[in-house]
C-alpha cells in the first residue's frame, strides 16, 4: 500500500510491495506519466483486437437477448408432507390401489410449453419454459407421490385422460385425473427489488372405472409471491414449486374427497 508525498508514491511502514525488478510487465506504478505511456501502449498495440472483440460482444448480446429463455424445474417431492389422518391408508389394504391418469393442460395459451415470463428492466418479456418435465407430467407425478406417501399403491396404466372421455380401463377401483387450469410463474425486475409471483390452479376428478361414473370433482388454486433484491432462476423455480406443492396438498385436504376414496376402496 502506498501514500502520496509531494506528488510521488511513498511506501507505508509495514506494507510489502513488489519491486520494479519482479513486477509483472505493464504493472509498474511509478508516476502518472509512466501509467499514461503504458495505457496508450496497450491500447495502440491491441486496438484492432479490441474493436473486433467489441463487435463480436455486441452481436452476441443482440442475438442472445432476442433468443433468450429462462428455464425452471417443476418438481414436487412430497418430502415431509403431513398427510391428513382421514386420508391415510393406515391398514395397508392391498386393494387400496389408485390409477393416476396424466392431467390435461387446459390453460388458454398458444404454446403449452410456456409456463411464465420475466419482465426485464427495459420492459422486454422473456419466456420461461420447463427445464425437464412438461407441466402435465410434473403435476401428475406430484399427485402420484402424494398418494403413495399416503399409503396407496399407484397404477400407471391409464395414460392421458381428459376426464370427459370414457374412464380408462384399469385393474384398480379408482381413477384419478384432472386438468391444469392455471400454471404460471412471473418475475418483474425492478428497483430496489424484483417481484416474483406464481399461481397454480388444478381440477381433480375421481371416477369409478367399472361403473364409469364420476365420484368427485374439485378445484383448488394456490398463489405465492416474493420480493428480493436480486434475480435468479432458482428463486422462480422455488416459488413455482411452492405453489404446485401447496395446490396438490390443499386438494387432498377436502374430507369429502378422502371419504370417496375410502368408500371406493373398501
Amino acid at each position: 500500500m502506498t501514500a502520496l508525498k509531494n506528488g510521488f508514491p511513498t511506501i507505508l511502514p509495514g506494507v510489502n510491495i513488489k519491486t520494479e525488478k519482479n513486477a509483472p510487465k505493464y504493472a509498474l506504478r511509478k508516476g502518472e506519466n509512466i501509467m499514461n505511456n503504458i495505457r496508450w501502449s496497450i491500447l495502440g498495440n491491441n486496438l484492432p483486437r479490441f474493436i473486433v472483440f467489441g463487435l463480436l460482444l455486441c452481436c452476441l448480446c443482440i442475438s442472445g437477448c432476442a433468443g433468450s429463455l429462462y428455464s425452471v424445474n417443476m418438481n414436487y417431492e412430497a418430502f415431509g408432507v403431513n398427510i391428513p389422518a382421514y386420508l391415510k391408508n393406515d391398514n395397508k389394504n392391498l386393494n387400496a390401489a389408485i390409477t393416476v391418469a396424466e392431467f390435461t393442460d387446459v390453460r388458454k395459451i398458444d404454446d403449452p410449453t410456456v409456463i411464465g415470463h420475466v419482465v426485464e428492466s427495459d420492459g422486454m418479456k422473456v419466456l420461461v419454459v420447463p427445464k425437464y418435465a412438461k407441466p402435465t407430467q410434473a403435476v401428475t407425478t406430484g399427485i402420484k407421490r402424494y398418494l403413495a406417501k399416503a399409503g396407496y399403491k399407484i397404477y400407471n396404466d391409464a395414460g392421458k385422460w381428459n376426464a370427459k372421455e370414457a374412464t380408462p380401463k384399469t385393474e384398480s377401483k379408482l381413477v384419478v385425473g384432472g386438468s391444469i387450469d392455471k400454471l404460471e410463474v412471473t418475475c418483474r425486475k425492478g428497483f430496489p427489488t424484483d417481484s416474483y409471483n406464481a399461481v397454480v390452479k388444478l381440477t381433480l376428478v375421481l371416477t369409478d372405472p367399472v361403473k364409469g361414473n364420476m365420484l368427485y370433482r374439485g378445484s383448488v388454486e394456490s398463489n405465492t409471491s416474493l420480493e428480493h433484491v436480486s434475480f435468479s432462476e432458482t428463486r422462480m423455480e422455488e416459488q413455482l414449486n411452492i405453489a404446485l406443492g401447496d395446490a396438490i396438498e390443499k386438494i387432498f385436504e377436502d374430507k369429502k374427497l378422502a371419504q370417496k376414496i375410502k368408500e371406493a376402496l373398501i
